[in-house]
């Protein structure tokens, strides 16, 4: 009975169909959290602000008039006006919102990771702009960023894995992760036209967007490589892609543009030792994901959020090792204040600027 319990587990762990076909890559070798990334405890002391029933504020914007907006895994975008300490449920938009920016006329522009890219008037009215691209259907829309002109930029994580399908954007996340199939892309809507372009292709788990101040460029957090890259819209380099920080020793997130030409970049979890180590071995990944789910790589608690300028050189690097606020996804900057957002927790974040030495 044993030898045949023990051939039934060989045959399931060698031979049982999973969706994803890994990709052979190598890694870099991960220098932990050293140099710029030493650890601290910046972030151990942070404020709290209520939620109600609701989780995962994955995302934050800024309204012009003080205030702050955020994004629920229940489909809730909830606001919190100037002075307050609970965040009010406004809209639901029936999928999973993420990123978040405003437009010159004031509507938030959203990107959902179930339905696609997103505009909501200040009154409620739900728009849908896009949810294809070069006849290919936007699967995991996730962050965004508005420029001047109006166009808007943002990512579609995984043509491939589907954030709606699979369940949630966390589960999609880890099937592309350990994939690595470059699924991703860097889009741009331009609302005169209506047609949304692809600017960049083959990326492994587009995530967060910040447009320069300038607009003459724009970063996007390339996930499971570890780092972000810059793409040139203006200029002599218009067109070219380059990395602009890479090794990072954790997973990029969200990606948004602080002040005094900062960048701010949520490092949602620590790398794991096990992918980095399968990287050039994607039958082992095969057999990974035929673990039960709790024996395969999940996020690490690990508070940590980095900023950036320009030129890809860390100017800040906020942490707590105990991740007391787990799976940090990002950060929005006001004059005062840093608002920290999370995938998992119960609240939103909120930090004094000058209690972290800003």
């Amino acid at each position: 009975m044993a030898l045949y319990i023990a051939v039934l587990l060989a045959a399931y762990l060698l031979l049982w169909p999973v969706p994803v076909e890994p990709v052979s890559w190598v890694a870099p070798q991960d220098r932990g959290f050293t140099g710029a990334f030493a650890p601290n405890q910046k972030l151990a002391q942070l404020d709290s602000i209520a939620i109600g029933d609701y989780h995962g504020p994955e995302g934050v914007a800024l309204g012009a008039d003080g205030t702050v907006y955020t994004s629920t895994h229940e489909g809730w975008i909830l606001r919190l006006a100037p002075g307050q300490d609970v965040a009010e449920p406004w809209l639901n938009t029936g999928g999973r919102p993420l990123g978040m920016d405003f437009d010159r006329q004031g509507n938030l522009i959203v990107a959902d990771a179930f339905i696609g890219l997103l505009s909501i008037s200040a009154d409620g009215r739900q728009q849908l702009l896009a949810n294809t691209a070069a006849g290919v259907p936007i699967r995991y829309a996730n962050g965004v960023a508005v420029a001047g002109d109006g166009k808007i930029y943002f990512s579609d994580s995984s043509t491939k894995f589907s954030a709606r399908a699979i369940g949630g954007t966390y589960e999609a996340s880890l099937l592309d992760i350990l994939e690595h199939g470059g699924h991703g892309r860097l889009l741009v809507f331009d609302p005169q036209t209506r047609q949304t372009r692809v600017l960049v292709s083959d990326l492994n788990f587009a995530n967060g967007v910040a447009l320069a101040g300038d607009d003459s460029f724009i970063l996007i957090n390339e996930t499971s490589k570890y780092r972000v890259l810059k793409h040139w819209l203006a200029g002599e380099k218009a067109g070219q892609t380059q990395v602009l920080i890479d090794n990072l020793p954790g997973f990029p997130d969200n990606l948004g543009r602080g002040l005094e030409g900062r960048f701010w970049l949520g490092l949602a979890s620590p790398r794991n030792r096990l992918l980095d180590r399968l990287a050039d071995k994607p039958w082992l990944r095969t057999l990974v994901q035929r673990l039960p789910a709790v024996l395969r790589p999940q996020a690490v608690a690990y508070s940590h959020i980095v900023a950036i300028d320009g030129q890809g050189e860390v100017v800040v690097s906020l942490q707590d090792p105990d991740g007391g606020y787990a799976v940090t996804t990002g950060a929005a900057e006001s004059v005062t204040h840093l608002y920290i957002s999370s995938l998992v927790a119960p609240v939103l974040a909120r930090v004094p600027k000058s209690r972290v030495g800003l």
